[in-house]
């Protein structure tokens, strides 16, 4: 049976990749862009199977008068993605304090709307599937990347505790980590020249050279081969809460998974003093 798909930030980038791979297997898709002007091929090329839909969504009250308008339309929703997002980037130093509210409003208070606008429709059928998509990001951090670090990182504590809100109701929640992808001129985006930039402080600048010596370098994935692979996640009876899209970074992730536990059990015997020794009527 065809599925019905909400998905934000159609109009470019892995998103749009993911609504042209439903449509392709004959989904329907309510696609999301800030304006509709960037889906009119989508429509041309499908027709009544797309439903483009104009919003922002920092905007609360246009998610969830979009969300209901999809649900009105095609009767039901099953794959709802949370992809609309951007990279702030900057020094914690450089970052405004409207930088860093922005990329929460986007990222994190962005997704937790439609995550609150799509949950009573799937509840009521009892199925769904949540998609968010965070990204190597959201498990490991690098300098200039404080804010969009906080956001991916936020996403990912939110949907681990919603995967286990929601369960109980036949909804189940996955959140994709994509490495670097080919979504713009061909070529694996360079983090630092692209998104937002902060201003630059002079003092960070030989951090700015020695990074700019590594990043981008990692092999860039194929957007399209991504929305194949997200077909297969959402086809299947048992999906993961965590999934990584893209090869170049999981050596890294697992040295600083392995890096993380050491430094723990390192500190182990500390750790122990921190806990002292209160009454037993003090347990929590």
């Amino acid at each position: 049976m065809s599925k019905v798909w909400f998905v934000t930030g159609s109009s470019r980038g892995l998103g749009r990749n993911f609504v042209e791979a439903a449509l392709g297997r004959g989904d329907k898709v309510a696609a999301t862009a800030r304006t509709t002007a960037s889906l009119d091929e989508l429509v041309a090329a499908h027709g009544d199977a797309v439903l483009p839909l104009a919003m922002d969504v920092t905007d609360k009250a246009a998610v969830f008068a979009s969300v209901k308008r999809a649900k009105e339309h095609f009767g039901r929703l099953d794959v709802i993605v949370n992809n609309a997002g951007y990279a702030q980037v900057g020094a914690i130093e450089e970052l405004t304090e409207q930088h860093l509210r922005d990329q929460l409003e986007t990222n994190l208070f962005g997704a937790v709307w439609v995550i609150q606008a799509a949950l009573p429709y799937l509840r009521e059928q009892g199925a769904g599937h949540l998609i968010q998509l965070s990204s190597a990001a959201g498990i490991i951090a690098m300098p200039l990347g404080g804010a969009y670090h906080a956001s991916k990182w936020a996403l990912e504590g939110l949907n681990e505790a919603l995967a286990g809100e929601v369960a109980d109701f036949g909804i189940k929640v996955t959140v994709v980590e994509p490495g670097g992808f080919a979504t713009r001129s061909g070529k694996n985006p360079d983090p630092l020249a692209n998104g937002h930039v902060a201003q630059a402080d002079p003092i960070y600048d030989g951090l700015r050279r020695r990074l700019a010596g590594f990043t981008g370098k990692q092999p860039a994935g194929d957007p399209a081969a991504a929305a194949q692979a997200l077909l297969k996640i959402v086809d299947s009876g048992n999906p993961p809460l965590r999934v990584l899209f893209g090869q170049g970074f999981y050596p890294m992730i697992q040295q600083v998974y392995t890096d993380r536990l050491k430094t723990w059990a390192d500190w182990q015997d500390l750790s122990a003093e921190a806990h002292g020794k209160l009454d037993e009527d003090s347990a929590v």
